[in-house]
């Protein structure tokens, strides 16, 4: 926890962003029933009756310091999902980044070990290489 907590105290560059990471899984639902027929003066009302339509992981990665934040929905939430999760964050969000902090939990998917199980080595040592550093405070 203390690296983490030193990672937050760190002066703002911006070829070193500091970046949290966390993940959402979320029950995709769908409504069954049309709209109640309001009264006059009355709103649209709804009955809370759904379907449940499957599930949606969100990802959300998120820059405290420069108040930028991007949001990347999968189907799944899976090593694969990880792996290319850090490759559009070091690829397309911090293209001139040093070296980039990520902070996140201890979930099983990440790890370095994602990058491999989805690309080939060379390109997964490119990643890990180029930028990210993974700090994991304890969970609670």
């Amino acid at each position: 926890m203390e690296s983490v907590l030193e990672a937050y105290q760190c002066r703002y560059h911006p070829d070193f962003p500091l970046v949290c990471l966390d993940e959402s899984l979320k029950q995709l639902v769908k409504e069954t029933r049309e709209p109640i027929t309001p009264e006059p003066s009355q709103s649209e009302r709804y009955d809370y009756t759904y379907e449940r339509n499957g599930t949606a992981n969100i990802f959300m990665m998120c820059n405290p310091i420069e108040g930028r934040r991007q949001v990347k929905v999968t189907e799944r939430r899976t090593a694969i999902d990880y792996a290319y999760l850090l490759k559009d964050l070091v690829d397309i969000h911090y293209p001139e980044a040093l070296l980039i902090t990520v902070v996140q939990d201890q979930l099983n998917t990440h790890s370095f070990s994602s990058l491999y199980k989805a690309f080939q080595p060379a390109e997964a040592r490119r990643i890990l290489n180029r930028k990210a550093v993974l700090l994991y405070p304890k969970t609670w």
